[in-house]
């Protein structure tokens, strides 16, 4: 399947489910993703919070959390009213091929449309994680300049992007 296939983000349901849960990240990405069958779990005990597919031609290739605030993935409450990000991910035999940001293009455009008061979106990524900064850094996300040093794989940043 060629790269630029359409890429969509929709809600996670019964029927995606299975699917998700044969996705996977490299080896060394492993402390910073976690494992999809948790970011799913994890789900169903936090109220608001949404677990998105990534489609590419409507074959599952990643997958992402959203949080109904900023709290739960900063620790703290934004002056915007903001969601939070976490666990965004591509599937390791799907990385290198663009759909990284054409998923958080899609994420974006979904955003607006599902939480239209949200004015921002804030996630926080290991410093040592070079190709997700990078990534998001393309994506429209502004370095905040504040650390997060809670992280399991070590001292996170705050990112930021606003929302159209």
């Amino acid at each position: 399947m060629p790269a630029t296939a359409a890429i969509r983000v929709v809600p996670v349901d019964d029927a995606l489910r299975p699917k998700l849960l044969g996705l996977h990240v490299l080896p060394a990405q492993r402390d910073w993703v976690g494992a999809i069958a948790d970011l799913l779990a994890d789900v169903a005990l936090c109220p608001g919070s949404e677990a998105m597919a990534i489609l590419h031609a409507d074959r599952p290739v990643g997958c992402y959390r959203i949080e109904p605030t900023p709290r739960s993935v900063t620790g703290h409450d934004l002056e915007l009213p903001s969601l939070g990000l976490r666990g965004f991910f591509i599937d390791a035999a799907w990385q290198g091929r663009g759909l990284g940001q054409l998923a958080l293009q899609a994420m974006f455009v979904d955003l607006a449309r599902r939480h239209p008061r949200a004015r921002q979106l804030a996630l926080m990524v290991d410093r040592n994680n070079h190709a997700a900064l990078r990534l998001y850094l393309r994506a429209g996300f502004d370095d905040s300049g504040e650390l997060y040093h809670g992280g399991r794989s070590g001292p996170q940043r705050l990112l930021l992007r606003p929302l159209p």
